[in-house]
């Protein structure tokens, strides 16, 4: 029940930052398709990124690339800052050299990235659903969220995670 409560928040919020983020209909077409341009170009973006991160497990070369000067993190075991970041994912990997994070869908939203991933730390764990979202300003990632949910090995439905 605490991960329906926590999911249909996020869900709430989601919804409340699309509305905030979208373009009015009086600002035109223009408006609207250089917003969406500008999402589609912040979630390749997020995707490289992720992908460089969580499957090539090139922490440093992918942070230096894509994180911003300032980064602010809301998941509690990673601390604000590139370094913090790098410094916990570099050991992260050489505790779990199998672990890999596979994106499942990404949508964007104005300077919003959403992914839903399939994450596992080796071939043996059935792993963990997770929604992250990555705030992108001027070509760098400065922000990032996470909902996390192990996978069951059993479900009240037939519908998988993903």
């Amino acid at each position: 029940m605490k991960n329906f409560v926590l999911f249909s928040a996020l869900l709430i919020g989601i919804t409340a930052l699309q509305v905030q983020a979208s373009p009015s209909k009086t600002q035109g077409h223009t408006a609207s398709a250089q917003h969406h341009a500008q999402a589609e170009q912040n979630k390749k973006i997020v995707v490289d990124f992720y992908q460089g991160v969580f499957q090539k497990h090139q922490v440093k070369t992918y942070a230096d690339h894509y994180i911003g000067t300032q980064y602010i993190q809301h998941n509690p075991h990673v601390p604000d800052g590139k370094a913090p970041f790098v410094n916990y994912f570099t050991q992260y990997f050489k505790d779990n050299p199998e672990a890999k994070s596979v994106i499942k869908r990404a949508g964007a939203d104005g300077d919003l990235v959403y992914l839903h991933v399939h994450s596992t730390q080796n071939k043996q764990d059935r792993g963990i659903a997770i929604v992250d979202i990555f705030r992108v300003k001027n070509g760098k990632i400065v922000e990032h969220w996470d909902v996390q949910q192990e996978i069951p090995a059993e479900s009240a439905t037939k519908n998988t995670m993903f």
